[in-house]
C-alpha cells in the first residue's frame, strides 16, 4: 500500500519561516516521514493563481513552477510524485470548480482542447525538470463535475450532464496517455460514503469509455460519516476492476483554535462541527485521538486492500502570512468576507507550535 501526503504548501510554509520539531529538536519533516514508510508526495497543480492585477491566490501559489520546485525537493529526500490537476485557478472541490480565467466564454469544443493543452504542457514541463509523476490526477472532487457550467453534473439535487463532463475528463486522460503512457490515471470524488453516487459516476464512466486507472476518494469522518461506511462503498467500487485509494485522509489533534495577533483563528472543524455519536467518544480531537484514529484507519485499509492512502496537508502550520486564501484568492471562488487566517492547522501532525504529534509515527507500523 502506498503511504502518502499531500505536502502542496510546504514550499510557502519554509519561506514563511515554519519550523518543525520532534520534542525540542529541530527536524526536517519530509526526511522523517521517508523514514515512517511515507514515499508518496501529491501536489496540487492551479492554472493561474494570481488576480489580473498580479495579486497571489496564496495557499501555497501551487501553480505548474511550485509543482517543479517542490517536486525536486520531495524526490531529493526519497518521494515519488502525485500530480493533481485542478483546471481551475484555486481551489476546486464539490462545492466550487470555478473555470480559469482565461477560459472564459469557451465552448464545450474549445474547453475539452484547452483542457488537453494544459495537461499536456504540464506534464511536458514535469518530464523535461525531471520530476515525472507516476500518478496524475484528472481534476479534484470532481463528484459533482469540473470546469462549471459546462461540465457541472449535479445542480439543486440533480444530476445528469456525463457527455459534457467526459468530453474534458476525456481530454485530461488523452494528455496523459500521450505524454506519460506508464503513469496511473486516477479520477477523485468525495462523499465517500455515497455508493449510489459513486456507482452512478464510474457506471458513467464506461457508458463513455473514459480511460483511467484508480478510483480516488476523498475521507474526512466529519463529513463522510465511518470508516465502515467508507470501506463498504470502496468494496463495491471493486467490481469496476480498477485500483482504489484514499487521495485526501485528515484529523483533528485539537478542537481549540489558535491565536493570531491577539484573537482565536477560525478553523474549519471544531468540537461542534466535528461531533460524530459513538464516534468522537473513541476518538477525541486530542494528540491521542488523533493517533489513534489514523493507526486504525491505516489498519482498516491495508485489510481492505486499499492502493493508497494520502494523508492530507500534514504541515501546514499556522502563522502569520500564512492563509488558506489572500482576498483577491476569496474574491476569484466567491467566498470573499470570511477570515484568510489557514483554517486547516488543527489537522496537521504537527501541533501550533510545530512539535510532531503521536499520529505521526503511526504511519511507520503499517
Amino acid at each position: 500500500m502506498i503511504l502518502g501526503i499531500d505536502a502542496s504548501t510546504y514550499i510557502e510554509e519554509i519561506e514563511q519561516g515554519a519550523v518543525f520539531f520532534d520534542g525540542e529538536k529541530q527536524i526536517d519533516p519530509l526526511e522523517d516521514f521517508v523514514k515512517n514508510g511515507v514515499n508518496c508526495m501529491r501536489i496540487r497543480v492551479w492554472n493561474n493563481p494570481y488576480s489580473e492585477e498580479g495579486e497571489a491566490y496564496l495557499a501555497g501559489n501551487c501553480d505548474i513552477d511550485n509543482y517543479i520546485k517542490l517536486g525536486k525537493l520531495a524526490k531529493s529526500k526519497g518521494f515519488s510524485l502525485l500530480m493533481d490537476l485542478h483546471y481551475s485557478d484555486f481551489w476546486a472541490d464539490p462545492g466550487k470548480q470555478m473555470i480559469p480565467k482565461a477560459w472564459r466564454g469557451l465552448c464545450l469544443e474549445e474547453l475539452a482542447e484547452a483542457v488537453y493543452e494544459f495537461t499536456k504542457n504540464c506534464l511536458e514541463k514535469a518530464k523535461k525538470e525531471g520530476v515525472i509523476p507516476d500518478l496524475v490526477q484528472v481534476g479534484n472532487e470532481i463528484t459533482n463535475g469540473m470546469l462549471w457550467p459546462l461540465g457541472r453534473l449535479e445542480e439543486n439535487g440533480k444530476r445528469g450532464n456525463y457527455y459534457n463532463f467526459c468530453e474534458l475528463v476525456k481530454a485530461g486522460c488523452r494528455a496523459c496517455r500521450e505524454i506519460l503512457p506508464e503513469a496511473k490515471i486516477i479520477l477523485h470524488l468525495e462523499r465517500s460514503n455515497d455508493c449510489e453516487v459513486y456507482r452512478e459516476f464510474f457506471c458513467q464512466m464506461e457508458k463513455f469509455d473514459v480511460d483511467y486507472d484508480i478510483i480516488g476518494a476523498s475521507y474526512y469522518p466529519y463529513w463522510h460519516g465511518t470508516p465502515e461506511e467508507l470501506f463498504v462503498n470502496l468494496t463495491k467500487c471493486k467490481q469496476f476492476e480498477k485500483g482504489i485509494m484514499v487521495m485526501e485522509l485528515g484529523y483533528g489533534f485539537t478542537d481549540k483554535p489558535y491565536q493570531l495577533n491577539g484573537e482565536n483563528c477560525r478553523l474549519v472543524i471544531d468540537a461542534e462541527r466535528a461531533y460524530i455519536p459513538n464516534f468522537t467518544e473513541k476518538y477525541p480531537l486530542s494528540p491521542k485521538g488523533q493517533a489513534a484514529f489514523v493507526k486504525d484507519f491505516l489498519e482498516k485499509a491495508r485489510r481492505n486492500d486499499i492502493d493508497g492512502v494520502f494523508y492530507w496537508e500534514p504541515l501546514w502550520l499556522p502563522g502569520e502570512g500564512i492563509c488558506w486564501a489572500s482576498e483577491a484568492g476569496q474574491k476569484y471562488i466567491n467566498e470573499e468576507g470570511k477570515s484568510t487566517s489557514n483554517e486547516w492547522a488543527n489537522q496537521c501532525l504537527f501541533n501550533y507550535e510545530g512539535k510532531k504529534l503521536p499520529a505521526f509515527n503511526e504511519f511507520k507500523k503499517v
